[in-house]
């Protein structure tokens, strides 16, 4: 388990896969990344093709924007499933649809092949600092296999249940967040017009039942208005669209959701998708 394959080198996957070299792991990526060359000269292999990585490695993890792009890498030409070798390792900790990871699993079990959907929660701060939240489903034993890969990347690491659940986590995950985003951009804007001092407000509602570390960490976003992505609008627009698939396959209603999402699609529609989603603020000024 020593030898893991690492797809999807973006804001999050570099410093996760960074992470598993500090760790002691040989990390291989792939050679067409645009941070191949700082991974390389980190200690990590590179490999030109997806098949070719997994056929090297015990583990392969993506870590990719959504779902087209993860069945592409996994199961299009030269892809991780025609490389990946009988009793290896697949961990997924892209958010995808849960469909889609369940999938992935089933076609992984065909080959003699252990899946995961191992979704992550704390952005690019976490992903950085190896503080990640990791919400895993799959197998108890494909779990444990996994264990010491998810504490070189994460903190609060839980196995969830079966196949897909982890992306379900995930989903639900990302309907909190947003919505709180949108209740935290609603509440500054508010008092900006009102005339109030955001930052001593943000004090003291940290100190009380608002408290949250969306108002901690993007309430300062906004009142420095520092919409450096830390993660883009446009991918929890993404999420929040996997959100609202599930919950009508299960005929939840998810009204907030689904306003959230249409404040998300307005901002995208407006050339701010690859702002970071604490510029919901923005379309409300």
């Amino acid at each position: 388990m020593k030898k893991v394959g690492f797809i999807g080198l973006g804001i999050m996957g570099k410093p996760m896969a960074l992470n598993l070299i500090k760790a002691g792991y040989s990390v291989s990526v792939l050679s067409q990344s645009k941070t191949a060359e700082t991974m390389v000269l980190a200690g990590a292999q590179s490999f030109p093709t997806s098949k070719a990585l997994a056929q090297q490695c015990d583990v392969v993890i993506t870590m990719l924007p959504d779902s087209p792009d993860v069945e592409q890498v996994v199961l299009g030409p030269d892809g991780v499933l025609e490389g990946i070798q009988e009793d290896a390792l697949f961990i997924d900790m892209s958010t995808i649809a849960p469909a889609t990871a369940k999938k992935i699993y089933k076609l992984m079990q065909e080959k003699g092949v252990e899946a995961l959907d191992a979704p992550v929660s704390g952005g690019q701060v976490g992903a950085e600092a190896a503080s990640l939240s990791i919400m895993v489903g799959g197998t108890e034993a494909a779990f444990q296999r996994a264990l010491p890969l998810f504490q070189a990347m994460g903190k609060n690491i839980v196995h969830i249940g079966e196949p897909g659940a982890g992306q379900t986590t995930k989903a639900c995950n990302q309907m909190i967040v947003g919505i709180t985003i949108q209740a935290v951009a609603e509440a500054f804007a508010l008092a900006k017009k009102a005339g109030v001092d955001l930052e001593k407000m943000r004090e003291v509602l940290l100190g009380g039942f608002a408290q949250s570390r969306i108002l901690d960490l993007h309430g300062k976003r906004m009142i420095d208005e520092n919409f450096k992505p830390g993660f883009k609008i446009k991918l929890h627009k993404k999420d929040l669209g996997i959100a609202l698939q599930t919950g009508e396959a299960f005929s939840v209603p998810l009204k907030a959701t689904a306003l959230v999402a249409d404040q998300m699609k307005a901002a995208v529609d407006q050339g701010n998708g690859d702002l970071d989603h604490s510029s919901l603020l923005l379309l409300l000024e």
